[in-house]
């Protein structure tokens, strides 16, 4: 299987598709129109879309920002529709109104998962089908129902399910509004055939709800539950690591909420096992955190979800490479650039770090009159990196309309 990252902008505008390593069949006649350009059993996620158009906050005279390079395309309709359109924060170079209303406001395969206070201000603009936009849920090892899950059906009849993950882990205390990470794993379909557990989760409407294509999300009780495991070996007991202060643990039950999208049901699921499972294929993993967060709070995120899923050593890093301090008084820290993100690279074993939000933009207004910005450059990244024993780690700075395609 493999995630290509495509940077849409100069900023911090990715889309992320990830997709399964066996041949996809071509999708039934009745299924192939625009939004299923993709092969079955791909997923795609476009992380803080803002295309073209300033970013202004609050008035001009706060904040006033433009790109100083053209984006590489000119509208969203220009990419195959998202499975989810991920916004990160409320702030309008994250959350640009202009650039989200150029979505489908009634897409049936397009999920807009924000921010909390960024999903109020999208619901605001009353422009999308409400069943579009839910908020994030902040994470908590304590809470399996705080991840948010999607089932990706098989790619064939007979085949096994996948999944896709999305968590959220906010900053505390953070005035300026800025910090946090967002975890994203992806567990790709298969088409080898697994006999059906009667016991276990998978349900003859999971198996067809890809064709079914229904107009409206059923009833919770009719959706398919949280999909299986990938195929593995028997269940291996984690007794000897009963002591860690965080339960490796994944969600197995039934789901305690769920919304579904045109073959492709999102459930947040309300049991936990304190078993772990050995996978057959590894789990993709990306942490996104374009102003960084403290590592102290994704450790608990890596030893509990991660760790259950098999998505170790992470994929994906995006986060900035600038430091950005504002006076205190202006909200601090706003980026914590290189030193924060060799934390997070060396203690996630990270295999690729992409820069992102290090764009150097045509800003304006009082809010920047007072901002001190460190740059780092790739080589900067790496070489601290190596003093921190994470040579291992790709760092790439990628240009406006490039892409990147990484294996698992």
């Amino acid at each position: 299987m493999s995630l290509t990252v495509k940077h849409l902008n100069g900023d911090t505008t990715f889309l992320l598709t990830f997709s399964p390593n066996e041949f996809a069949p071509p999708s039934p006649p009745e299924l192939q129109y625009r939004q299923y350009q993709q092969p079955p059993g791909t997923f795609s996620i476009l992380i803080d879309p803002w295309i073209s158009g300033p970013s202004t906050m609050w008035h001009p005279k706060f904040l006033l920002s433009k790109h100083t390079s053209p984006s590489c395309i000119q509208n969203l309709s220009h990419i195959p529709e998202p499975n989810v359109v991920l916004v990160s924060q409320d702030k309008p170079d994250h959350c640009h109104e202009a650039t989200l209303r150029q979505l489908d406001p009634t897409s049936p395969i397009t999920t807009i998962l924000a921010e909390p206070a960024a999903a109020r201000k999208i619901r605001n603009f009353k422009f999308f089908d409400p069943a579009m936009v839910h908020s994030l849920r902040v994470y908590s090892d304590k809470k399996p129902d705080s991840i948010i899950r999607f089932y990706i059906p098989p790619m064939v009849p007979g085949g096994t399910s996948g999944e896709a993950t999305i968590s959220f882990i906010p900053a505390k205390m953070d005035v300026a509004g800025v910090h946090n990470a967002i975890g994203i794993t992806y567990r790709p379909p298969q088409s080898s055939y697994i006999p059906p557990n009667p016991f276990g989760p998978q349900s003859a409407s999971s198996q067809s709800r890809f064709h079914q294509l229904p107009k409206e999300p059923p009833a919770p009780q009719n959706l398919p539950l949280t999909p299986p495991e990938s195929p593995e070996p028997p269940i291996r007991q984690t007794s000897a690591m009963s002591h860690s202060s965080h339960s490796l643990s994944h969600g197995s039950g039934p789901p305690s909420s769920t919304f579904s999208k045109h073959g492709r049901s999102i459930s947040s699921s309300s049991s936990v096992t304190s078993t772990t499972r050995l996978h057959s294929e590894k789990t993709l993993s990306v942490i996104y955190s374009p102003h960084g967060v403290d590592y102290s709070l994704i450790r608990p995120y890596a030893s509990s979800h991660l760790v259950a899923s098999a998505a170790l050593p992470l994929t994906l890093l995006l986060h900035s490479f600038s430091r950005v301090q504002n006076p205190w008084w202006m909200g601090g820290n706003i980026a914590t650039g290189v030193p924060g993100g060799v934390e997070i690279a060396q203690n996630l074993m990270a295999k690729c770090w992409i820069s992102a939000h290090d764009e150097e933009k045509d800003s304006s207004g009082l809010s920047v009159m007072s901002v001190k910005t460190r740059k780092y450059n790739t080589e900067e990244a790496r070489e601290m990196l190596r003093q921190q024993k994470g040579n291992n780690v790709d760092v790439v700075s990628l240009g406006v309309g490039a892409e990147m395609v990484l294996k698992a």
